[in-house]
């Protein structure tokens, strides 16, 4: 069972699909927005109020519903699988009012990220891991996202990915067998 760690909907249900994805553990959640809180009061950011996270690779939703929980304004979901999106539309109907989520049904890859960049604080990535190409969404999005914007990747702990020249890496967190990397613009 799968529930909310923090925030207004902290112990709030998630409903989950055994096959194709793997929630992001609690654990996790809780250290990724520690370091997103510190990192933001460190350099005078308003990462969250108002702002919106982006979720690629959404599955059921959990980073994204946690992030709303959270105080994020919104939440923008990217998921292609059909069978998962139907859990991931009914976690948001479940948590959220309607203006607090927008799940996009697109492959990340044939993506043209067509979406305002404005507002979008958070972008985090959990692709099936070694399945995808890291560095060709982030070349994809690294000029659209904002200056203060972080971008979250999470994968195998042996999984190294190429960053792009226009990005730096600001810190690299391992949990288990798993590693978040946490890149800004340079």
């Amino acid at each position: 069972m799968i529930k909310i760690t923090g925030g207004e909907l902290k112990n709030r249900k998630l409903e989950t699909i055994s096959n194709f994805v793997r929630p992001t553990s609690s654990l996790k959640r809780e250290a990724f927005f520690s370091i997103i809180e510190s990192y933001a009061f460190r350099n005078s950011l308003n990462l969250i109020k108002n702002k919106t996270f982006l979720d690629l690779f959404a599955g059921i939703g959990t980073m994204g519903l946690e992030a709303v929980s959270r105080g994020f304004k919104k939440a923008i979901f990217f998921e292609n699988n059909q069978k998962v999106i139907k859990i991931l539309n009914k976690n948001c109907e479940n948590l959220c009012l309607n203006y607090q989520y927008n799940i996009i049904d697109q492959d990340i890859l044939v993506s043209n990220f067509n979406l305002d960049f404005k507002n979008i604080s958070v972008i985090y990535i959990d692709p099936p891991y070694l399945k995808y190409e890291i560095e060709k969404i982030l070349i994809a999005i690294q000029d659209k996202v904002n200056r203060e914007s972080i971008i979250a990747i999470e994968t195998k702990i042996d999984d190294n990915f190429i960053i792009p020249t226009k990005m730096k890496l600001i810190i690299n967190k391992k949990y288990g067998k798993t590693k978040i990397s946490f890149l800004v613009l340079s």
